[in-house]
């Protein structure tokens, strides 16, 4: 670059890719968003309103409505405290159950890494299908258990890599320095290799809790009889269920009815989407930053 250019500011080509690339971000920016806009919008517009579309990022004729029929059922407020139970027990479960074996499976000095690493690996292509699993969990008494919602997924093969990779890149000389000065393995797995990985454990982390948050047919197969286990997403399928079907099932209020004449199906659907989809938003902001260079670094090793 020449001192004239220095001094009369960037390339014009510099500039013009600049301007394309803020154009091509603000663009994608505004596809991602709009979609979950335009359903917030909806999920707060009146029914017979929607019907007539040309409904954008925001309501024509406001109402909540929408979400007085959705909390109006009952058991959702149980469903909801069942998720966030599950959610947090299963994330915290499951990534230090899968951090603990990618710690054993990037140790150079543990001689059967190779032959766990291919049986991890055969998990995520061979399964023993729906049915066998269902025997499983009815032979080992989970069913009707809140157990059954953790100990079933406690260890994913796909973690367990991810976490692996990025443990791979972590110089083994500190381990050995660490040993040296007396740490055990346990030791130096929580005080050295645990803080150092804290981005693919963030990345892990929001893959376990949206798993977790968003199930529901484990719920459907072993609790669904069990009112003080079901979760929420299983509860608000069940309100979806009643309002497409006009059965007026498990409700709180004597007003219910006229509620239920006031909304449509494509109405609380929408509702019951911003109700499920804001916590996780709500999360993820806090893990963002971690996000990108775990799965980035864990891709880049493997």
């Amino acid at each position: 670059m020449t001192s004239k250019k220095l001094l009369g500011g960037a390339p014009l080509s510099d500039r013009l890719l600049s301007v394309f690339v803020y154009v091509f971000v603000i663009f994608v920016m505004i596809i991602t968003l709009y979609p979950f806009l335009n359903v917030l919008a909806l999920s707060f517009n009146d029914s017979v309103d929607s019907v007539r579309g040309g409904i954008t990022i925001f309501p024509r004729d406001f109402t909540t409505e929408n979400y007085k029929v959705i909390f109006s059922f009952g058991g959702l407020i149980t469903g909801f405290k069942i998720s966030v139970l599950r959610t947090v027990a299963g994330t915290v479960v499951g990534l230090i159950s899968a951090s603990m074996l990618a710690f054993t499976l990037s140790r150079p000095d543990f001689q059967g890494r190779k032959f766990v690493s291919v049986f991890l690996a055969l998990t995520m292509y061979v399964s023993g299908g729906l049915i066998p699993v269902y025997f499983l969990i009815r032979d080992l008494h989970m069913m009707g258990t809140f157990w059954v919602y953790i100990l079933p997924g406690l260890v994913s093969a796909f973690n367990v890599f991810v976490i692996r990779s990025f443990m791979d890149g972590i110089p083994y000389a500190l381990q050995e320095s660490a040993k040296l000065d007396g740490a055990n393995d346990f030791t130096i797995y929580w005080r050295i290799i645990l803080p150092m990985a804290k981005p693919a454990l963030a990345t892990i982390a929001l893959f376990l809790a949206v798993g977790q948050w968003n199930s529901w047919f484990d719920t459907y197969l072993y609790n669904g009889s069990k009112e003080s286990l079901t979760t929420l997403q299983f509860e608000l399928m069940k309100v979806l269920q009643s309002t497409t079907s006009g059965n007026n099932v498990d409700i709180h209020n004597s007003n219910m009815t006229q509620m239920m004449s006031s909304v449509s199906p494509e109405s609380v659907k929408m509702a019951i989407t911003i109700v499920v989809t804001v916590p996780i938003l709500v999360v993820y902001p806090f893990l963002q930053r971690y996000f990108v260079k775990g799965m980035t670094l864990g891709a880049v090793k493997g």
